[in-house]
């Protein structure tokens, strides 16, 4: 594990500090600019709970129950019994570094200073992500509105000792036993303390943030199979030229098109499509590739841009304000973020769609120019690779199911006051499946290109091509040959592109790929 240190401060945080603490074990620190700023907000709340006046989420209830003023001698037992009603989630389990980025993404918040939380609340949140305790949270629970309040109540309860955790060792157990044997107070809430932990887009955008990281690795290996499967099936390269992408001025287009380019660059396979069975143009799925590609990538740098905003964001209910004023407000609203993650379920379907289409084509010998059906060592004993082409159909048909729209719904919930909701943590829950399956679909294409590739015997690949080639049968994805049991291949093939290792193949003959 990746144990240097991320600082957390009042201005914020990256989308690696996120990716080092959720997926690399990063350990936390609180910078003394945050330390104060949490002390200063805290005197606020303070002085605010000393007075008759009642102010939302200090000395009144919440959501379609704030109308009632808490008494002082109350309000420890309103903040503990607004995380024990609502940890109420349902499902299976949600991932590891879900968890600790939601947690991480509220600790960021709660340093800004501007949720009126103690100094002590916040670093035992810290202490709890470097002791390697994960809170167990579940799939439903989230509305993506007043925050993603169910996941985030159950990692508040870990804090106060309740509930169930998984230890470092991958052993789910009371979280009061796991704080003890790390030495971590369990937490008494005060005023505020306990809203201020579950009001938050947390979980959304931490799922945001991995998926673009996943994203960026995908759309490079994306790329990389369309100028394979370019290059299998005898296409021409003028189409990748960089005058023509200029003329149309997308930025993802002409990236997608100048990695394409960059890995067919040598090639002895492109330039054939005038031989034996001549074609003035290419199918759209081969010469469409950059333009189909180039917008899923215009989409993720929309999407990092709403990431970064939210990443710069204090987001809770009520905030303190730098003028020291406590206002309601309806920030924790999760339509920004809900709506980029339902957008890159649709490039990401349309991404897989496209690839499917370059795979049948590869299996089909009255489209493939030449290669024998289904690519098969002896067509007819051989069924070669049918029904890899029948599971990358099925994930696709399933990504475009996963494409449908979760921040276009709302149930209204709370008495009708919180009557209108994102249902982001839907959005980024479909969207997770969505890249894992897109990373299947991808592989399948890499599986099938390779392989027409060697099969086109007497002609040379490019050396990128070859340096694909050589890389993934080394990872034990074998090449040509008669039936065999496929899922393993299949199974490497995808580790071998979900990793990197094949965009970086590539990239030892390339260079960086945009």
């Amino acid at each position: 594990m990746d144990m240097h240190t991320v600082v957390v401060g009042t201005s914020g945080a990256t989308a690696s500090d996120v990716l080092a603490v959720a997926r690399g074990g990063a350990r936390i620190d609180l910078s003394p600019e945050a330390v104060a700023a949490l002390a200063a907000s805290r005197e606020i709340v303070e002085a605010l709970a000393a007075k008759p006046d009642p102010v939302y989420g200090v000395s009144t209830g919440f959501g379609a129950l704030a109308t009632r003023h808490i008494s002082p001698e109350l309000r420890a037992q309103l903040q503990r019994n607004i995380v024990r009603s609502h940890a109420a989630g349902m499902g299976p389990r949600v991932e590891r570094e879900v968890v600790r980025a939601l947690m991480f993404l509220r600790l960021k918040t709660v340093c800004s200073g501007r949720t009126g939380v103690r100094p002590e609340v916040a670093r035992a949140m810290a202490d709890v992500l470097n002791a390697g305790i994960t809170p167990v949270v579940h799939e439903y629970g989230s509305l993506g509105c007043s925050g993603d309040l169910a996941p985030l109540s159950h990692c508040a309860l870990t804090l106060m000792g309740e509930g169930e955790a998984e230890g470092p060792d991958g052993r789910v157990r009371p979280a009061g036993e796991l704080l003890a044997e790390h030495g971590i107070r369990p937490v008494e809430l005060r005023e505020k303390e306990g809203l201020a932990l579950l009001n938050g887009t947390d979980g959304m955008l931490g799922m945001l943030i991995m998926a673009l990281a996943d994203l960026d690795v995908l759309y490079k290996s994306a790329d990389v199979t369309a100028a394979l499967t370019l290059e299998a099936l005898l296409g021409t390269d003028r189409v990748l030229a960089p005058d023509l992408h200029a003329i149309r001025p997308h930025p993802g287009q002409a990236a997608s098109a100048a990695n394409m380019l960059a890995v067919v660059a040598g090639s002895g396979l492109t330039g054939h499509h005038q031989d034996d069975a001549p074609r003035v143009q290419d199918a759209y799925s081969v010469r469409c590739a950059p333009q189909v590609a180039g917008a899923g990538r215009d989409t993720l740098a929309h999407a990092r841009l709403v990431a970064e905003r939210e990443l710069a964001s204090a987001v809770d209910n009520p905030v303190v304000l730098p003028d020291g004023r406590v206002e309601s407000n309806g920030n924790f609203h999760g339509a920004p973020v809900a709506y980029v993650l339902d957008f890159l379920a649709v490039a990401v379907a349309d991404l897989g769609s496209i690839a499917e289409r370059r795979t049948d084509r590869l299996l089909d010998k009255n489209r493939s120019h030449g290669l024998p059906p289904f690519l098969a060592d002896d067509p007819g004993v051989d069924s070669g690779l049918m029904i890899a082409q029948y599971t990358q159909a099925a994930l696709v048909s399933e990504l475009k199911r996963l494409a449908v729209p979760a921040s276009a719904d709302s149930i209204p919930s709370s008495a009708m006051q919180e009557d209108h909701v994102s249902m982001g943590w839907s959005a980024a829950r479909k969207l997770r499946t969505a890249v894992d399956n897109l990373a299947r679909v991808i592989a399948v294409e890499m599986y099938a290109a390779t392989r027409a590739v060697e099969l086109r015997e007497g002609l040379t690949p490019a050396p990128a091509t070859r340096a694909v080639i050589d890389a993934v049968r080394a990872a034990g994805v074998r090449g040509p040959g008669p039936d065999r049991h496929l899922a393993p291949d299949l199974a490497a093939a995808e580790a071998f592109v979900r990793d990197g290792r094949l965009v970086a193949a590539v990239e030892t003959v390339t260079g960086p790929l945009r």
